[in-house]
């Protein structure tokens, strides 16, 4: 299971990735399956279990730089500071995986560090993310939610331990080949790689994000991720994007929109889904269970 966006082996040649062929402990990378801007994640062949694995890499590649030994190294004194508070924010973001046994939320097995930075070891499954799934085709109603619905149950236990996903996305939910959905790729390490100096509207995902993510100081709970759960639906019924939060404030089409998806999907998914996608915090769903 990879913890970033896209979940195959791609042929894309990546000049940041470590040497493919060489070992992390007992692991022996042997692709690269994605990167995004705050990490790298391998295809990896555990040596002692004889099984692939994903292991993820923090690599916030604004803060920092692979060093000819392979080492990370912050790019200045700054960063250095940054760095550091997001990798602290990155094995907490492990650990907290780690103790979560929810066959929808990514199996963390474990984390170490090396390199100057630190690696999670995660279950590596076949699949494709469902944002895969939708450039190819679209999807039913009835299907997506036999497929959504589970993700609520995993979601709903995040939430009871005061973990946030915070990136909930297309291309954060993996559908197995058995047809099951997984959570992956949270988003504490994405938001805390910023830093404290950087805003958070750089590590967002706009359309998916609501506005208390836009600010430091934003009123943020399970009630944020279900507006991304909100914008998901969105996306699958329409078949575009949710609009950026920010532009909703002065001309909102998302009311428009899905008065025109009527009697293609049913009054309580439209229902569902403007619930999910109110602007203020204090109004949605303030929990898995109410939205359900």
């Amino acid at each position: 299971m990879t913890g970033c966006e896209e979940m195959l082996a791609e042929p894309a040649t990546y000049r940041n990735a470590l040497t493919l062929g060489s070992t992390l402990l007992e692991y022996r990378l042997d692709s690269v399956l994605g990167a995004g801007g705050f990490g790298m994640t391998y295809l990896a062949w555990d040596v002692n279990l004889e099984k692939h694995v994903a292991i993820k890499e923090y690599l916030p590649g604004e803060l920092a730089v692979r060093a000819l030994d392979g080492s990370i190294v912050p790019v200045n004194t700054e960063s250095e500071y940054n760095y550091k508070w997001g990798l602290e924010r990155f094995v907490q973001e492990a650990r907290t995986l780690a103790k979560f046994k929810h066959p929808n939320i990514v199996r963390v097995n474990r984390y170490f560090e090396v390199n100057g930075t630190s690696y999670m070891v995660m279950d590596y499954e076949d699949g494709n993310s469902l944002h895969q799934m939708l450039v190819k085709a679209t999807l039913e109603e009835g299907a997506l939610l036999q497929m959504l619905r589970p993700l609520l149950d995993g979601l709903r236990a995040v939430h009871h331990t005061g973990f946030l996903h915070r990136d909930i996305k297309p291309s954060n939910i993996f559908i197995r080949g058995d047809g099951n959905a997984v959570l992956i790729d949270f988003g504490s390490a994405r938001q805390a790689a910023g830093g404290p100096t950087k805003t958070l509207t750089s590590v967002l995902t706009p359309g998916f994000a609501p506005l208390e993510q836009y600010s430091g100081d934003g009123h943020q709970g399970p009630w944020t991720d279900i507006y991304a759960m909100g914008g998901v639906l969105y996306r699958v019924f329409s078949g575009e994007n949710p609009p950026d939060a920010v532009s909703r404030l002065r001309n909102d089409p998302v009311p428009a929109k899905l008065a025109a998806l009527r009697g293609h999907v049913s009054g309580a998914s439209l229902q569902a889904v403007q619930w999910a996608l109110v602007l203020d915090e204090k109004s949605r769903p303030q929990n898995v269970d109410e939205w359900r």
